[in-house]
């Protein structure tokens, strides 16, 4: 079973950038790979998602300020993020699914504020 690990949150302020980072202890060359988030109080929600064939989609939300990627050389899935807002804070989390399960990684928190 592949084990994700995110990496690269932490604090920001309004009008900032982050880059989070995925390691995956297999190859993700077959799976979509997607970045999720939940903030306080709120439902776990998609953000981004890249698909093996290079392939991507975005939440209206974030369209335009993030850009999901994937290193199939190095199994890491990454999510630059810009033009942060408030609004982006919450606990970001990196999902795929192996053909039998959904897999989830422990998450890595952004907070934006001033």
């Amino acid at each position: 079973q592949v084990r994700l690990v995110e990496s690269g949150g932490g604090l920001v302020q309004p009008g900032g950038s982050l880059r989070l980072s995925c390691a995956a202890s297999g190859s993700i060359s077959r799976y979509f790979m997607a970045w999720y988030r939940q903030a306080p109080g709120k439902r776990r929600e998609l953000v981004a998602t890249i698909f093996s064939d290079g392939s991507t989609n975005y939440a209206e939300p974030i369209e335009g300020r993030f850009s999901i990627s994937r290193d199939n050389t190095k199994n890491t899935v990454s999510l630059q993020m810009n033009s942060l807002k408030v609004d982006d804070t919450a606990m970001y989390f990196c999902n795929t699914y192996d053909g039998t399960k959904s897999l989830w990684g422990q998450g890595t928190q952004v907070t934006v504020s001033t």
